[in-house]
């Protein structure tokens, strides 16, 4: 480890003073604390959203309602390919499909997901702090 650089423990937040910890609030914020199961529900959700070709997927669906063969097209990527990383936001509730005759059309699932992808979209699009 460089000796110039603080060590990741002297970096870590902690009170200067010490304090009485109020114990009203600390019950308070535990009330409020995301419950296990939705905090893994939660990550296994955004790890599903880590992957760049599913990303640039939803991208597409931001836009409108696609079939797979234009999907393909569109990320330049196999119909097969496609396929499979559908099947898996489909497992993750994050796009919905109907059937038009031969065709299935794929769709962001709701409101909460588009408006996750643009939240996020726009995030990024923001200049950094200096």
């Amino acid at each position: 480890m460089d000796k110039s650089q603080p060590s990741p423990q002297s970096q870590t937040p902690h009170c200067s003073v010490r304090h009485p910890v109020d114990l009203s609030e600390v019950r308070s914020r535990r009330s409020q604390l995301l419950d296990v199961d939705k905090a893994q529900r939660m990550a296994a959700f955004f790890s599903c959203l880590g992957d760049p070709n599913r990303l640039r997927i939803l991208s597409v669906l931001s836009q409108g309602d696609q079939c797979v063969c234009d999907l393909a097209a569109v990320v330049n990527m196999s119909e097969s390919a496609v396929s499979h990383q559908l099947r898996t936001l489909r497992a993750h509730r994050i796009v919905g499909y109907r059937r038009q005759g031969r065709n299935v059309f794929y769709y962001l699932q709701d409101d909460h997901v588009a408006n996750l992808y643009h939240e996020i979209a726009e995030h990024l699009d923001e200049p950094e702090d200096s």
